[in-house]
């Protein structure tokens, strides 16, 4: 297995918007460390928009956010769709470095991280989807009547028992996450 981690929309903006922000950054972080001391590369999607909107690529709430302790040697991809590999680099960054296993973390459970996981498994890649390491709004789904932890709940069975062509997908909580370089 040769493992990258992505960390999906971890933003200034958003991590003070979604379900325990502060607490994940911090899952993600370490995981972070952890993947860098294994020499497994991270890379931080940032979700972007057009100017004048909240998504405006310089706008400061864009930027990732800095309790996720990103270093220089670490990537970082613009997306401007739920799904991190539509129209970006993401697939080819991959190839690369010869992936064939995201260990999946960040924003949010039910939009990004989902279109997400989806995609990399189409992409032929398998998923560790980090069951305590994306979370959604802080008020979960309230039109469905979901809490917060319902949406990941449902999110991660629902994504660990999906049938989907390529890759495999595996829901591991951070501290059974092992990195092989």
């Amino acid at each position: 297995m040769r493992a990258a981690l992505l960390i999906v929309d971890m933003q200034e903006m958003l991590v003070p918007l979604v379900w325990r922000g502060e607490e994940l950054a911090s899952r993600i972080a370490a995981l972070a460390r952890e993947a860098r001391a294994h020499g497994v590369p991270v890379i931080a999607l940032r979700q972007i928009g057009a100017s004048g909107t909240d998504f405006d690529p310089d706008s400061p709430g864009t930027r990732v956010s800095p309790l996720l302790g990103l270093e220089p040697v670490d990537v970082v991809v613009d997306k401007a769709a739920t799904d991190s590999f539509y129209r970006t680099g993401l697939a080819g960054l991959l190839v690369e470095r010869g992936v064939d296993t995201v260990v999946l973390t960040g924003l949010a459970t039910d939009y990004c991280v989902d279109a997400t996981a989806r995609s990399a498994q189409s992409h032929g890649l398998d998923v560790v989807l980090v069951g305590d390491g994306h979370s959604p709004s802080a008020d979960g789904d309230p039109v469905a009547g979901l809490t917060a932890e319902e949406v990941i709940a449902r999110h991660n069975l629902i994504l660990a028992t999906a049938i989907h062509p390529g890759g495999r997908l595996r829901v591991l909580p951070a501290a059974e996450v092992a990195f092989t370089g």
